[in-house]
């Protein structure tokens, strides 16, 4: 089992950057895969960005391609999610998931841990 927790978010201007992190618990977090997700006020939980559990191989949303950046050190437990070039289309609840096994999924019922979310703002 693992417990997730995000830190990070806040408010910016557009063209501004945050750093999210995903701290986990547990002794066993190189097992997972973890994906970070965001629910935007009134719409689906969607996908963002994701990494397999050894931090080879990426995933990201055509919406966030080239803006944001995901990595992990399984030596200290966590995953971060670099956004850049911020618009106000991103705003909103942003959440880490994580899955047991080597690879990482973009679809949100894959992902059997989540973490309780942190706020991004883009003010344009």
């Amino acid at each position: 089992q693992v417990q997730l927790v995000e830190s990070g978010g806040g408010l910016v201007q557009a063209g501004g950057s945050l750093r999210l992190s995903c701290a986990a618990s547990g002794r066993t977090f190189s097992s997972y895969a973890v994906g970070w997700f965001r629910q935007a006020p009134g719409k689906e939980r969607e996908f963002a960005a994701a990494i397999n559990r050894s931090g080879g191989s990426t995933d990201y949303a055509d919406s966030v391609k080239g803006r944001f950046t995901i990595s992990r050190d399984n030596a200290k437990n966590t995953v971060t999610l670099q956004m850049n070039s911020l618009k106000p289309e991103d705003t909103a609840v942003y959440y880490c998931a994580a899955v047991s096994g080597p690879d990482y999924y973009i679809f949100k019922s894959a992902y059997r841990y989540w973490g309780q979310g942190t706020q991004v703002t883009v003010s344009s």
